[in-house]
């Protein structure tokens, strides 16, 4: 059957699409949204969200453990993991009926189904549950239908011993022992949240340090922190594919580090090797869409090259986070209205990381900017002097500032610490208004609070950190 011609279509209902779908509303354009599974995407019913749920529950439980030291009695402290899939379950239900809620309030026609595109301003939509097909059609579109979790070439995710990163939020059990190949966020975040529910986690990470993308102090810092938890995080390590082998009760792989090679052996094995965006079977063919390493290429207002065809989120590449995806959706939107929106920075973008200790970072690191030309200072400010976080019992890491000698240019602020995801959009904000480290210095912040170290690093940058005192170099 034919469906109504509207305004825009938006393939993909994630947290690029579906924030899209509403802006595009509150414009004033007639809007549908075409959702293969469930509105909200990846981010909220596998990704974002409910791997926070776990990481929260993991982080009270060693809360409650430490609860001593605090003064308070709390006796002996279990986690029951089906607890945690339940509640995970009510938040992601509350968030998933708001977001579809906050489309109908706005106006969206949402259609559930496999949306395939059939012209650059098309899509036939195969409808959940077996009824039937609808053709849509539009004067402009968006592509927003996000990525799919990456393994390595031979190693097959077989669901059970060998999982990924969706498979891992529903496992009915937190596994008792655990290979994570990746040390990116995802790798990390899983890591931190199941060793502290007990389980024997292995990190196994090709490149030299963990959290690679991060500035050098942040993945080497976090390395120290993996070892005293007791998470064994093997770095520069090559796993030999042919070794992967899944057995009814464990996995076995070998590892490559230094020469010398290992056996590995544990209950399950999380791929956590990044992600491939999800462009396969979407009806791209001849569509005449620029394509590069299996993203689609757009420009700055998120235009594809095709007339009226525009994409957003991870299928366009870079840094493959929600609120980057909202965000290009906005332009994509504001470009379709005429309104002229300005690119997207990747520089502005904040990276948020919630392992324990939590990681934030906006912008470039030190080797980064000293790469790319920049005469370098940098200041720096330790939670271990930080008042709020001696309070918190929660003293390790520190905040960064990365700037331009020359024009004092902020160029990345980079947090590890308690709650420093919290923290760095301020940064963020600071970098969008071009601030100097200075002007960040002359901001009042309240005390006792974590974000004094912010204070504290941008007086740094000049050697004047009050609660915290470096030695300063002899001039010449």
């Amino acid at each position: 059957m034919d469906g109504e011609r509207f305004d825009l279509l938006i393939l993909g209902g994630g947290p690029g699409g579906y924030p899209a779908a509403i802006r595009a509303s509150q414009l004033g354009l007639k809007v549908a949204l075409v959702e293969k599974y469930k509105v909200g995407g990846t981010c909220l019913h596998w990704g974002c969200i409910p791997t926070k749920v776990i990481l929260e529950s993991a982080e009270i439980l060693t809360n409650a453990r430490d609860a001593r030291e605090y003064g308070v009695s709390v006796g002996d402290v279990s986690i029951d993991y089906g607890q945690v899939s339940q509640r995970r379950e009510r938040v992601v239900g509350q968030l998933h009926r708001g977001t579809q809620g906050l489309l109908k309030s706005n106006g969206v026609t949402t259609y559930i189904g496999d949306g395939k595109l059939t012209s650059p301003t098309s899509v036939r939509v195969q409808l959940a549950e077996g009824s039937g097909t609808v053709d849509v059609a539009a004067t402009d579109l968006i592509i927003a239908t996000g990525s799919v979790p990456k393994s390595l070439p031979g190693i097959n995710i077989d669901g059970d011993r060998i999982i990924n990163s969706d498979q891992a939020v529903t496992l009915p059990q937190a596994p008792k022992s655990v290979i994570i190949i990746g040390a990116g966020a995802i790798g990390v975040e899983f890591a931190s949240a199941w060793k502290d529910i007990g389980a024997d986690v292995t990190v196994v990470e090709v490149l030299p340090r963990l959290v690679p993308l991060e500035d050098r102090e942040i993945g080497e810092e976090l390395g120290k922190q993996f070892s005293k938890r007791g998470i064994r995080a093997l770095v520069g390590a090559k796993v030999a594919l042919d070794s992967v082998k899944s057995f009814p009760d464990h996995v076995e792989l070998d590892v490559e580090t230094n020469g010398s090679r290992e056996k590995l052996s544990a209950e399950r094995l999380l791929m956590a090797t990044g992600r491939a965006a999800l462009t396969n079977g979407i009806g791209l063919e001849g569509l005449g869409v620029r394509m590069e390493r299996g993203f689609i290429q757009v420009d700055g207002q998120m235009r594809t090259g095709v007339p009226h065809l525009y994409a957003i989120g991870d299928v366009v590449g870079g840094l493959m986070l929600a609120h980057k995806a909202t965000h290009e959706g906005f332009i994509a939107v504001e470009t379709i209205k005429g309104m002229a929106p300005h690119s997207l920075d990747p520089n502005r973008v904040p990276r948020c990381t919630y392992c324990r200790p939590q990681i934030a970072s906006v912008g470039l690191g030190e080797e980064e900017a000293a790469q790319k030309g920049y005469r370098v200072k940098v200041g720096k400010f330790p939670f271990a002097a930080s008042g709020m976080a001696t309070i918190l019992g929660e003293r390790v890491g520190f905040a960064k500032i990365v700037a331009d000698e020359e024009t004092m240019e902020i160029l990345g602020v980079h947090l590890m610490g308690p709650r420093v995801t919290e923290l760095i959009s301020g940064p963020a904000l600071a970098k969008l208004l071009e601030a100097t480290p200075e002007e960040i210095a002359l901001n009042v912040f309240p005390h006792p609070t974590l974000s004094e170290a912010l204070g504290e690093a941008a007086h740094d940058v000049e050697g004047q950190a009050i609660h915290f005192f470096k030695p300063r170099q002899a001039a010449g």
